[in-house]
């Protein structure tokens, strides 16, 4: 619980003042039945009006001040919890943005947004009621207890034994429920994680018409949900009838005992009065504390689950004093062996001994599964390699401060991502100030300008969330514009021209020569044409380093490149080369 009120920060002023605000409404609540009581006895009972008027005075300043004081406790309760809430929220986000690639896999992207939105609303309203209803209930209770004890010990036992029988059985509801709840979040974690499948994946979905499948799919999700709900609430409404069988229990024992007292003259009718109130106090305080209950141990499971993400600690940090300048874009893989889950004993890279000269061109090839992605991610450090070490510009990059390494290393990967804006806006990631010509020449570079200058807005032109009104070859080419305006030392092309045709392939790879002549290049591709020109091609096979040479090397020393070539040159090759004024991107248009 010290990690989540660690995000109250501003809103502690308002912690304390809500609290605060509730005594004073409860102190003036109690004392009513009190002066309720003064003025059946001393005033009706007693013939005197000049009481009546006095203590009926009293009690409309003491309502008053009752009113005024939950009015308060409840506006500083909504700023409190809210506040905590957008803490939270922020303090996940940040969380994540720190988290490594391997950090990240071990949550869902579902995961995570379930714990932002459905857990931070649980821990919220868990929260507002606490400190204020948490804080109502047992003064109000206690100090309707006492009140009841000055006017009738004996009576008041009754209410002991009634408290003994709540706090036995609703601790036994709250545990039995708890078990269910920390299975129903996780249960909001798949059901959220197909709902972002289907929606993400939605045209495969149609393509294929399965529509019906993914609607049984989702269909049997929120059934397995809504039974665990069920199940849940069937525990927790077992509080209701328990409640009302300790007030009707009470009730009665009062009535009686109490009518009994008033005979004997042992106690007078304003008394047994006032003790109604307070039964009723006591008994409603019973009452909410089971709803505290309740919503205290829906939250708990909340609590454990956002406490995981504050407590995942980054597994790639800064180290101390970092360098913060890469020298050039010199690439050394010395032994490098990597996994993605370390001590498990399955290797993605082995023994990788690789050097490459800055302002070079390498070309990876090989097979999926072969380990070339993972290579890739090496360089910029988004995994830590498992043995060996990558060095980049001369310098191990675990030496590097990670914001100046990977600002010295543009990464486009295959699956391409566009956010919702503009296409200026998507560029400008790459480099926040450029102007709106170092756009246009990065996209002239990347062969994306041939399809901007057709839109209606041009560079103006809106594009959606993950660009879903671009065909897949337009995604590629804005994003490899987008990382040509960062002036990388190292440029990374993860299979990045695929969706491409040939033609507008072999144009963007004679472009990088005029645009970036000193920068390091790695492409990896499944087509030949992509890598033939590199200055040398790595054949990775199961992870390790199968062949290493020029195109012609290759060709006549190893034989899965070879093959891979034969295979892609069957029936006349692959025409990688530009078709003289064709003038032709061979994609289609924004949708």
């Amino acid at each position: 619980m010290g990690t989540i009120f660690s995000q109250l920060k501003q809103y502690k002023k308002d912690s304390i003042l809500t609290p605060l605000f509730t005594a004073l409404e409860v102190i003036m609540e109690v004392m009513l039945p009190f002066i309720t009581a003064l003025i059946i006895d001393e005033g009706i009972q007693g013939g005197n009006m000049k009481k009546v008027w006095t203590y009926g005075g009293i009690m409309v300043i003491m309502a008053f001040i009752s009113l005024f004081a939950g009015a308060m406790a409840g506006k500083y309760a909504a700023s409190a919890s809210s506040g905590l809430a957008c803490n939270l929220r922020k303090g996940i986000y940040d969380k994540v943005q720190t988290f490594s690639f391997a950090n990240i896999d071990k949550f869902s992207t579902a995961g995570l947004v379930t714990r932002m939105t459905t857990d931070v609303t649980n821990i919220q309203n868990a929260y507002q009621m606490c400190i204020r209803i948490a804080v109502r209930s047992p003064l109000m209770l206690l100090c309707s207890m006492g009140m009841s004890f000055m006017i009738n010990a004996r009576l008041s036992m009754i209410f002991l034994a009634a408290i003994l029988f709540l706090g036995c059985i609703l601790g036994c509801i709250m545990l039995a429920a708890r078990k269910t709840f920390d299975v129903v979040f996780q249960k909001y974690d798949d059901l959220n994680a197909g709902v972002q499948e289907n929606v993400s994946g939605i045209r495969v979905v149609k393509a294929y018409v399965r529509e019906e499948y993914e609607n049984r799919k989702f269909t049997a999700a929120a059934k397995k949900l809504c039974r665990l709900f069920v199940k849940a609430e069937g525990i927790l409404a077992f509080n209701n009838p328990v409640m009302m069988l300790a007030v009707y229990c009470c009730i009665l024992s009062v009535s009686w005992f109490g009518a009994h007292y008033i005979v004997a003259g042992t106690m007078s009718t304003g008394e047994l009065t006032s003790l109604f109130s307070y039964i009723m106090s006591i008994m409603m305080s019973l009452m909410m504390l089971s709803m505290i209950f309740v919503m205290i141990t829906m939250s708990s499971a909340s609590v454990k689950r956002i406490e995981e993400v504050f407590k995942e600690e980054p597994e790639i940090r800064n180290p101390e004093n970092p360098a913060e300048e890469v020298r050039d874009g010199s690439i050394d893989f010395n032994n490098v062996s990597f996994s993605y889950k370390k001590g498990s004993g399955r290797q993605v890279l082995s023994d990788i001994r690789l050097h490459i000269k800055s302002g070079e061109t390498l070309g990876i090839i090989g097979g999926t599964g072969s380990g070339k992605s993972s290579l890739a991610n090496l360089v910029s450090r988004l995994y830590d390699v498992s043995e060996g070490s990558v060095c980049v510009g001369g310098r191990d990059v675990r030496e590097y401060d990670l914001e100046a390494l990977r600002d010295a290393v543009a990464v486009v990967l295959q699956k391409n991502v566009l956010f919702s804006g503009t296409i200026l806006d998507n560029l400008r990631w790459g480099n926040a100030h450029a102007t709106e010509e170092e756009c246009r020449q990065a996209c002239e570079a990347a062969c994306a300008d041939e399809f901007i200058e057709r839109l209606p807005k041009k560079y103006d032109t809106y594009l959606e969330r993950g660009g879903t009104n671009v065909s897949g070859g337009q995604k590629q080419r804005l994003c490899i514009a987008r990382a040509l305006l960062k002036n990388p030392k190292i440029l990374i092309l993860d299979d990045s021209t695929s969706a491409v045709d040939t033609a507008t392939d072999a144009r963007i790879r004679s472009a990088f020569e005029t645009a970036i002549p000193g920068t390091t290049k790695i492409i990896i591709a499944q087509r030949i044409s992509s890598v033939q020109h590199a200055d040398h091609i790595l054949v990775l096979d199961d992870g390790r380093m199968n062949g290493y040479g020029t195109h012609e090397e290759l060709l006549e020393t190893n034989g899965i490149y070879k093959e891979i070539y034969e295979s892609q040159n069957k029936g006349g090759g692959d025409f990688d080369q530009p078709q003289a004024d064709s003038g032709q991107p061979g994609e289609e248009e924004v949708a």
